[in-house]
């Protein structure tokens, strides 16, 4: 390729780039992410382990599928543990205060 056809696929390719770039980032209201809150993963996995004591599996079996913020001091983590479904509820000091089958 010649140097004038470099120069001519370059700047053809520099604006083509430049037409796909936004002018701004979208505000956070307008972002699919939602505000809420999951768990840390230190109080999944506390959930975690107390839910294989009730389903009786093996703790390597029991895996949190979604968890989510209910108030200031706790969380709902939904869990999966060997194909039968549970929920738990742990407040961020790391105490359990249920684990009852999904509904």
């Amino acid at each position: 390729m010649g140097s004038k056809s470099w120069i001519l696929a370059a700047g053809i390719g520099l604006a083509f780039l430049g037409g796909c770039q936004s002018s701004s980032p979208p505000k956070p209201e307008e972002m699919a992410r939602t505000s809420l809150q999951t768990a840390p993963a230190d109080l999944q996995l506390i959930c975690a382990n107390a839910a294989a004591g009730t389903a009786q599996v093996d703790s390597s079996k029991v895996l949190p599928t979604s968890s989510r913020q209910l108030d200031a001091a706790s969380y709902s983590v939904d869990l999966d543990a060997g194909g039968r479904k549970f929920n738990c509820i742990v407040d961020s000091n790391g105490s359990v205060k249920s684990v009852q089958p999904a509904a």
